[in-house]
């Protein structure tokens, strides 16, 4: 199979039928096999009914249907782990993506040998509460992953070979760094595309406001931290909790040097609490052992986890 499309939606029933003829005539005028696989993270209106009445008139439809609202990065690492074809393509359904990008982004990915093609769109329709922290967004995350030639990351328009997508594991909120995760799993062919941005044509965005913009730095910083220390917590705790103890310890010197001059100079040596080094210590010392404690629990808890992209899916077709 050529092409797979993964789609989540999120209450997108008006634009669904549209979205799925566009896709399927660009398949048909260019010959390619492809699969539709629609991914509904728990719609409240009727989104799946009309996957399931698209999927009786085109075998290439496929469904998963959410029992309850995951977000968008579950939702694409499920219809991950179900495409088959060579080349896999995300859009998402509110029509701002165009499936005419579908074939040049096939070409880049098969005959320039990029393991991920990104999407840029250079002229957006989105309100500027939505577009000035994108690029903040976007000129910080280009700092911390050191993919300089990406200026869209989140982009839901994108290409990869079949190989990215099943050896990355897209969790929590972590769909805006998907070419960090690609690069960090080894696929550092990573290219760009300036693509046609679409007014949104019913509805609004169910991606907007302050949160989104502050729960994109704290990803972002998470997936820093995971990338240079996940496997090895023990080795920043460790460091942490080795120059706390270290400070500590040189303070319980200096307060026991201090006493131990005033007992040899025969003079009433002050009482340790009454020194700030004192307190230094124990808060020293104290800090040093917990910081040591949690890289230790940090070493078993990276061994152990499980389950953490479990979802319950209530239907597939």
């Amino acid at each position: 199979m050529d092409i797979s499309v993964v789609v989540p939606l999120f209450n997108e029933e008006e634009s669904l039928r549209e979205l799925h003829a566009w896709i399927q005539r660009v398949m048909q005028e260019h010959g390619f096999s492809y699969e539709v696989v629609f991914v509904d993270d728990g719609s409240t209106d009727r989104s799946w009914e009309v996957i399931c009445e698209l999927q009786e008139t085109d075998a290439n439809v496929k469904g998963i249907k959410f029992r309850r609202n995951y977000g968008k990065s579950p939702a694409l690492f499920c219809g991950f782990r179900k495409v088959e074809g060579d080349v896999v393509i995300t859009m998402d359904a509110d029509l701002q993506d165009s499936p005419d990008e579908i074939p040049e982004l096939y070409r880049m990915i098969t005959e320039e040998g990029y393991d991920l093609v990104s999407g840029y769109k250079q002229k957006r329709y989105d309100p500027l509460s939505k577009t000035i922290p994108t690029k903040l967004f976007n000129a910080t995350a280009r700092k911390v992953s050191g993919i300089k030639n990406l200026h869209d990351f989140n982009c839901g328009l994108k290409a990869y070979r079949r190989d990215v997508v099943k050896h990355i594991e897209v969790y929590g909120e972590m769909h805006r760094y998907i070419p960090y995760l690609a690069k960090n799993a080894g696929y550092d062919k990573i290219g760009e595309k300036v693509v046609q941005h679409q007014a949104r044509k019913f509805g609004k965005s169910k991606f907007m406001g302050l949160n989104r913009f502050v729960n994109g730095y704290l990803d972002l910083l998470s997936l820093w931290f995971l990338n240079s220390f996940g496997l090895k917590p023990m080795h920043v705790f460790g460091f942490l909790g080795s120059v706390m103890f270290a400070l500590g310890l040189i303070a319980v010197m200096i307060v026991g040097g201090v006493k131990l001059v005033a007992i040899c100079k025969g003079v009433p040596a002050p009482l340790v609490v009454h020194s700030p080094w004192f307190f230094i210590a124990l808060t020293m010392m104290i800090l040093g052992t917990q910081l040591f404690l949690a890289g230790f629990l940090g070493e078993l808890i990276s061994r152990n986890a499980e389950g953490r992209n479990d979802y319950n899916i209530e239907k597939e077709i």
